[in-house]
């Protein structure tokens, strides 16, 4: 402002030469110029006293200025202290719930092992408590016996001879020897024999399983070494497919190599239009470009999907919007019909491959998402109690060692699965040997197949399924419609220790709506028995035919 008015004082100078200059020379117009001359003057020295005043204020602007921004760079300051603190909190508070939710993962599977042993200690209980009432029975008879024999034998010796009393008694000890040897022979040749019903059981299995060997001979077997002769890589890529499989599977195996071969002669695909049924993700008029992908690079994109999905589970995006908006992004909104089609019919023709297979089921809305992370986080608990029981990182278990994992891990699986299990485990082992590689039990190869061992934990899981599903309906009779209370009567009857959270959500997942509008529902039973299938519904306690087989040992 001073530089202004240096400025000002400078540029006035001149004018005030020129106006006397003219006030001398044109007297004519002295008075006016002079008036003027005395209102510029009077003008430049209000100006003077504006800039003089204006000075402080000028100042005071520039402190106020320099003081506002020192606050707001220290405010900002203090906000980024404030943000990375809430971040830091904010991981802690993430590490915090995965860590509880390890742990309930971990008590539930104790809890659930600890009421089987409980159901098992209780059953031995009332087994020995019915052994000792019928023993204590069996001795007061005895006592009572023996009591009315002395007295027997009192009375007859004051009234009967000595002799006819010897001789009874000796006939009575020849009568207890023929009686003793006869046990004994009765106890060698029946002490091995099962009862009548488990024999009928057993000769009913075996019936059926000659039945299906006959079946099996008469039927002209293919000879599928052929196929070696037609499927790019040989007898090699061949006997890989091949391993391990009936011939129902070969018949899958082989339609999915010629499938996807015809797949990768394919340019383009018909576009399947843009109506209301067609799905998000294939919305889309006219001929759609071919990316002809490998099987690796389809289960490497379906992997990663997976991966961003499960880190957004959160917010849970449904599958089918999310495939389509991870396309756009990742490809451009252009090129996002090109690579759904072509991962939609690469997943739809290999329904060998469990990371293309299940990924299918769940975008078509064939089965429900959380079947597909209950069966990974069985697979990931089942591989931390096996390296728990190998705290020298060894990487292999006995035999039995891994057995007992498995009972504990698994506690309501049969015998019989237990052991499908093992010998999933020691398909490349000899029979001698013990050892069994855990850790390789896990691998997938490049194409995301898991070993016999993992594919036997998912294909048991859907068996176990099917088989309550079916044991609840049998349960259910006759009914073609059923209520949420006749449905909740009969999960209670095939699964007494199912718990009322877990009933409620089977009810809830059976009828698809909320839990206050169950009790006004009425759905027909195959449809109830369908949207089931496709949750997931397991077992809960032990199953009712181990029950009733405690039951009648203790009767």
């Amino acid at each position: 402002m001073c530089h202004y008015f240096l400025k000002l004082s400078s540029f006035s100078q001149p004018y005030r030469e020129i106006f006397e200059f003219f006030i001398d020379n044109f007297k004519t117009y002295k008075p006016l110029l002079s008036a003027i001359k005395n209102e510029y003057e009077a003008t430049l020295a209000h100006q003077k006293e504006t800039i003089h005043a204006l000075e402080p204020l000028k100042a005071m602007v520039a402190t106020v200025s320099e003081e506002c921004s020192q606050q707001i760079l220290a405010l900002q300051e203090k906000e980024k202290v404030e943000i990375n603190m809430l971040k830091q909190e904010k991981q802690h508070l993430l590490k915090f719930i995965d860590n509880m939710k390890e742990e309930k993962s971990s008590l539930q599977t104790q809890v659930e092992h600890l009421q089987t042993s409980v159901a098992e200690e209780y059953a031995r209980y009332l087994n020995e408590y019915g052994a000792r009432k019928l023993l204590l029975a069996k001795l007061n008879d005895m006592h009572n016996e023996q009591l009315n024999m002395k007295r027997h034998q009192v009375q007859d010796v004051k009234g009967e001879d000595v002799v006819k009393l010897t001789l009874a008694l000796k006939i009575a000890r020849q009568d207890l020897t023929k009686a003793q040897l006869k046990l004994n022979a009765m106890i060698a040749d029946y002490g091995d024999v099962v009862p009548r019903r488990d024999f009928e059981s057993l000769e009913k299995k075996y019936s059926d399983l000659q039945q299906e060997q006959a079946q099996r001979s008469c039927t002209p077997r293919p000879n599928w070494a052929k196929c070696s002769e037609v499927i790019p890589g040989g007898a090699d890529r061949w006997g890989c497919l091949a391993e391990g499989k009936t011939s129902d599977q070969l018949v899958d195996v082989l339609l999915e190599e010629i499938g996807t071969g015809l797949l990768q002669e394919m340019n383009v695909f018909p576009g399947w239009g843009k109506g209301d049924k067609v799905p998000i993700y294939l919305r889309h008029e006219g001929e759609v470009k071919n990316k002809k992908l490998t099987k690796k690079d389809v289960v490497n994109i379906l992997k990663d999907i997976w991966k961003e999905k499960i880190a957004l589970e959160q917010q849970r995006p449904v599958l089918p919007e999310f495939f389509l908006s991870y396309l756009q992004r990742k490809y451009g909104d252009t090129s996002a019909m090109e690579w759904s089609y072509t991962l939609y019919e690469n997943m739809r023709l290999c329904p060998s491959n469990h990371v293309m297979s299940s990924f299918y089921d769940i975008l078509t809305g064939k089965v429900g998402e959380e079947q597909y992370h209950i069966q990974n986080q069985l697979i990931s608990n089942l591989q931390k109690e096996l390296a728990a029981c190998d705290p020298s990182n060894s990487g292999s278990l006995t035999s039995e060692q891994f057995r007992q994992e498995d009972d504990y891990s698994f506690p309501l699986k049969r015998q019989d699965s237990i052991q499908e299990l093992i010998d999933a485990s020691r398909y490349k082992l000899d029979c001698t040997e013990e050892l069994i590689d855990y850790k390789s039990l896990f691998k997938e190869d490049e194409e995301g197949n898991p070993e016999p061992f993992v594919a036997k934990i998912r294909s048991q899981y859907i068996r176990e399924k099917q088989e309550y599903l079916r044991e609840l309906r049998n349960n259910l009779g006759d009914l073609i419609e059923v209520n949420a209370e006749d449905l909740k009567a009969a999960f209670c009857t095939i699964d007494p220790d199912i718990d009322d959270q877990t009933l409620d959500t089977y009810v809830g997942l059976a009828y698809q709506v909320g839990r206050e509008q169950t009790d006004q529902e009425v759905v027909p039973v195959d449809t109830a028995l369908e949207r089931l299938l496709a949750g997931d519904v397991r077992r809960v306690g032990p199953a009712a035919r181990e029950e009733s087989k405690t039951d009648c040992v203790e009767e």
